[in-house]
Parts: C-alpha cells; sequence; structure tokens
C-alpha cells in the first residue's frame, strides 16, 4: 500500500511538473508588451542598403533568397539600442538558388500562397522590438539579446535571439541570424509535426532569417545635439 502511494505521488509530482513545464514554453511565445523611452531617438532604417536574407530547408535540400524591407526604424539612447519596429513586405519575397525561371516563379509562388505566407490576405509582416539587453561578458561577437513581437499572418508571437549591434556617432548597424519555427504561425505545409508519411517531400518546420540593418540618426537630430 505504502509503495502504490508513493508511485502516485511521483507520478502526480511528474504530471504537475510536465504540466508546468509546458506551460511556461508556451507563455515564452506570447506577445510581449512594447515599452517606448520617451528620451530615445527614431533613427529610420536604410531600406535600399538593409538586407533581410531567408533560408529554409527540407530532407532533399535546401532554398534561399531575400525579403524587403518596407519601412524600419531603430530607438537610440545614448548609443544604445531601446527598441525598434520594422515592416517586410511579404510580396516582394525572391529565391536566389534557381537558375530556371519557370522553377524560380513555381517556388516563390508557392511561398506567396495560401500553404505559406498568403500575401493576398497579409501583404506585410512585422517585427517590433520588445527588449533589447547588452550582453556583459559576450563569448563571441554577439553583444545584445533581443526580444520581440513578430507578426506573420495576423499572428504574433515573441521570440528572442542574439544579435551584433553597433552603433555610434549617429551610425547604427544590426546583424543576426535569428530561427523561427513557421508552425507556430500555422505555417503547416510538408511538417512532419502535423502530417505523416512526408518522406522527402517532409520541410523543415524551422527556417532562417538573416538580418544585416542600417539605420541613421536624422541630420536634424545630429545637428542640434
Amino acid at each position: 500500500m505504502k509503495r502504490i502511494f508513493l508511485l502516485s505521488a511521483v507520478l502526480i509530482s511528474g504530471i504537475i511538473l510536465m504540466s508546468s513545464c509546458n506551460k511556461k514554453e508556451k507563455e515564452d511565445t506570447d506577445a510581449q508588451e512594447v515599452k517606448l523611452d520617451k528620451e530615445a531617438v527614431s533613427y529610420p532604417v536604410d531600406l535600399a542598403n538593409s538586407k533581410v536574407l531567408w533560408l529554409g530547408k527540407k530532407v532533399t535540400g535546401q532554398h534561399n533568397g531575400t525579403i524587403n524591407l518596407k519601412s524600419g526604424e531603430v530607438l537610440v539612447k545614448n548609443d544604445t539600442l531601446t527598441g525598434g519596429r520594422f515592416e517586410f513586405d511579404m510580396n516582394s519575397i525572391t529565391n536566389l538558388d534557381l537558375t530556371d525561371e519557370k522553377m524560380n516563379a513555381k517556388l516563390t509562388g508557392h511561398l506567396k500562397s495560401a500553404d505559406f505566407f498568403n500575401v493576398d490576405s497579409f501583404a506585410t509582416a512585422t517585427f517590433e522590438i520588445t527588449s533589447a539587453e547588452m550582453i556583459a561578458n559576450p563569448v563571441d561577437s554577439n553583444n545584445y539579446n533581443i526580444s520581440g513581437n513578430l507578426t506573420i499572418k495576423g499572428i504574433t508571437n515573441n521570440i528572442s535571439f542574439p544579435a551584433v549591434i553597433v552603433s555610434k556617432d549617429g551610425m547604427f548597424n544590426a546583424k543576426a541570424t535569428i530561427k523561427v519555427d513557421r508552425t507556430l504561425w500555422n505555417i503547416r505545409y510538408g511538417s512532419g509535426k502535423f502530417f505523416k508519411g512526408l518522406g522527402d517531400k517532409m520541410i523543415n518546420d524551422e527556417f532562417e532569417v538573416t538580418i544585416d540593418i542600417l539605420a541613421q540618426k536624422p541630420a536634424e537630430v545630429a545637428e542640434n545635439k
């Protein structure tokens, strides 16, 4: 009887622990409040020279391409990043690895379809910084931990990633490679998490976005400094 009681207690404790872990995992991706520093200066993003690259992988290979920024700003105070907001033009998705025009057009058309980003209904995606923390003792070139609300197809989740930030004399540059689990935004096509027996047609749930963002303090602000 005592052994049964102890076994039951262990099982119950395990269930509670798993439940709390699952709850925490969900909470970690929930959209977070955006807090703006009123003393920070808005640096408009250089849309022409900033770069956003994507990389998607599947069982049989991978594809990569670009996405254009539609608008963007970073908020800077004393050369320290405090916030920012970026809007991506989902209609601008391109592929860089397929040289055959028909295959290239087929892939980009599929990415824009309802199977993936559904650009007819959701022409833009956004990312808004909720937290930008400097790393006190960085072990590599990454010197910030960034968190923010990423909205794709009208669904918002909070993501976090390390970044290399350089901000000096009114010039700003941010570089990062971000891993995104597309299924959190209800992009399930070819996902082994939701479909069985896909074989070599399975597509990885995670895709990568590599950013190289350039921004500059407005001239009138620099002059009045």
